[in-house]
């Protein structure tokens, strides 16, 4: 009988595992059409006036839509660790990831109605949908530590990032059939908002049919108050910090790393087209390369992950984004060179979507790195509110940076605010050397043990 039982639950651990990975393949939609690629532009361009007196006409466009993604941010890092420790007392994972699901599909389906001039609207209704969407997130990255031992969560996480990345894809297939970026063209644009809602909402069904429920023996009866529970476990894991010191120290790093990340997100083709100048060609081929280096960056380092360790994994995806800041500021000079070394006639646009490669594999390999070091410092009973914790950080971090980011880009250049992406890369590098990986896993292996 053990012959039948053991292939047939390795059976239904992959079904789980398939069920999770879904999640990431389609929310990637959200964050792809509507905050990365075409709502932002939209929403900078159109819905926002642009001012074509000045020399930067987008300027207030590109603060506001900085603005509302981090107030979202900031409405998460109130109710993140909450949540998270109410879904770990009451076993309720899966019923607060399905309400967040929801409400991110309706508040992305009301863009719709968004119109040129309704700059309100169109605001609260990105900050909202971003909200649910960053919530689902870390209700989502709750379940990881279920799916199999430590040792295989980076390939688990690195498989759901890379997939995620291939509904990034599928997603902006659909949106880039609405026709240009034009007033003329609004009553079309603003479909992008429908898409994207039934999208995800079709994507995510194979989620909530194969991902179980985790059950801890940590069940309470209906009539405990939650919050309170949850405010009160998430005050005992900050005054037991000093036995997590290492994930404490890595939340820090993660902090400038994930500040850092959501302005590329929110900015990388709003620079591309506000500064280098990208037509529509240069745009598909950038949203392809990274796409399919995303996939290729979270699938390699996730294997790299389990062969050196996630400290060293992560630290390797932050040098590469230094690497890569380097090359998008100087991409003028950088193609001056490359012409008259090589002979060649390269455009800039052509080598700055060969730079965004670059920046692809950077965003799969660190956003997976950084999941799976959470999930490998975190204990079983806790780790709903230490993906909270990984949620906080990473929330506040975006928040301030998206915040700092609108209003230093108010008083220099674009391309001279987005200096901050690389000085905040350096300091997560500078702060992460100072984490321990092995004490790290100890320390959650023995809080687990007395558990």
């Amino acid at each position: 009988m053990s012959k039948d039982k053991n292939p047939e639950a390795k059976k239904k651990k992959n079904r789980e595992i398939f069920g999770w990975c879904m999640f990431d393949f389609a929310n990637s939609s959200y964050t792809t059409v509507i905050i990365s690629v075409v709502y932002c532009e939209i929403f900078t361009r159109l819905v926002v006036p642009a001012d074509m007196t000045s020399d930067s006409p987008y300027r207030m466009g590109n603060s506001l839509w900085a603005w509302a993604l981090a107030a979202s941010y900031l409405f998460v890092v109130a109710t993140g660790p909450i949540f998270g420790a109410i879904t770990d007392y009451s076993s309720k994972k899966k019923l607060f990831l399905f309400l967040s699901y929801v409400g991110c599909v309706v508040a992305t389906f009301l863009l719709y109605y968004v119109e040129p001039g309704m700059i309100w609207l169109g605001m609260v209704l990105v900050a909202l949908s971003n909200f649910f969407f960053a919530s689902g997130e870390n209700f989502a990255s709750s379940f990881l530590p279920f799916l199999g031992s430590k040792e295989d969560l980076g390939k688990i996480s690195g498989y759901a990032w890379g997939i995620g990345y291939f509904g990034g894809i599928g997603s902006v297939a659909l949106a880039t059939t609405l026709g240009d970026y034009t007033l003329d063209n609004f009553q079309n644009l603003k479909l992008v908002g429908p898409y994207t809602a039934v999208f995800f909402m079709v994507a995510a069904i194979p989620t909530f049919l194969f991902l179980r429920e985790p059950h801890l023996p940590l069940g309470v009866s209906h009539h405990v108050n939650y919050f309170k529970i949850g405010k009160d476990r998430v005050v005992q894991t900050l005054k037991d910090a000093s036995h997590f010191k290492d994930l404490m120290i890595y939340l820090v790093s993660l902090f400038f790393t994930m500040a850092a990340l959501a302005i590329v997100i929110s900015f990388a083709f709003i620079y591309g087209s506000q500064e280098i100048h990208i037509e529509a060609e240069h745009k598909q081929a950038m949203f392809i390369f990274i796409q399919i280096f995303a996939a290729v960056g979270a699938l390699a380092f996730g294997v790299i992950q389990d062969s050196i360790g996630a400290k060293k994994t992560f630290n390797l995806t932050l040098v590469l984004w230094l690497v890569t800041c380097a090359l998008i500021y100087f991409v003028h000079d950088l193609t001056n060179f490359a012409n008259a070394t090589l002979g060649k006639t390269w455009t800039v646009q052509w080598v700055f979507v060969f730079i965004s490669s670059l920046a692809g594999m950077g965003l799969g390999s660190t956003q997976s790195a950084s999941r799976a070091l959470v999930g490998i410092f975190s204990p079983e009973s806790k780790s709903g509110e230490f993906f909270g914790m990984w949620g906080l950080s990473g929330k506040i971090a975006a928040a301030a940076g998206l915040f700092l980011f609108g209003y230093i880009q108010t008083l220099v250049t674009l391309r001279n605010a987005f200096l901050v992406v690389a000085f905040f890369y350096f300091l997560s590098l500078l702060i992460n050397l100072f984490v321990n990986e092995e004490r790290g896993v100890e320390a959650a292996n023995r809080f687990q043990e007395k558990t």
